[in-house]
């Protein structure tokens, strides 16, 4: 039997934009997609930490060292630029190896959305 559990995460990263006339998606600086192991077309959850909407929906890589977090389509309804996310992706895995599974996880600077050395 497989279970999902925790595979990464981008802990509190402030939202850039919101393009509602975009196709749809997230668009996430490449470094902190790179740091957090997220793939781009990957699934993930969001939460808004503001409003506590939460969202399913795949991810795209902006530019690198750009601190963009931008949420495109339908979601941008539900996120503001402003709005502090926490973005998170599952993995579906055995049970012996969810065990002992180490996520990934990543704390951005909430103001610049890069990388804290």
């Amino acid at each position: 039997m497989n279970v999902e559990v925790l595979k990464s995460k981008i802990h509190r990263v402030t939202v850039t934009e919101a393009r509602l006339d975009y196709i749809g998606s997230i668009t996430i600086d490449e470094d902190l997609l790179d740091a957090a192991g997220m793939l781009v077309g990957e699934r993930v959850y969001i939460v808004n930490y503001n409003y506590g909407a939460s969202i399913d929906i795949y991810t795209i890589a902006g530019e690198r060292g750009s601190g963009v977090i931008c949420l495109n389509g339908a979601a941008a309804r539900l996120v503001q630029p402003g709005d502090v996310v926490i973005i998170m992706s599952y993995a579906s895995m055995p049970i012996e190896e969810a065990r002992t599974f180490k996520p990934t996880v990543i704390f951005p600077d909430t103001e610049t959305n890069h990388l804290i050395n």
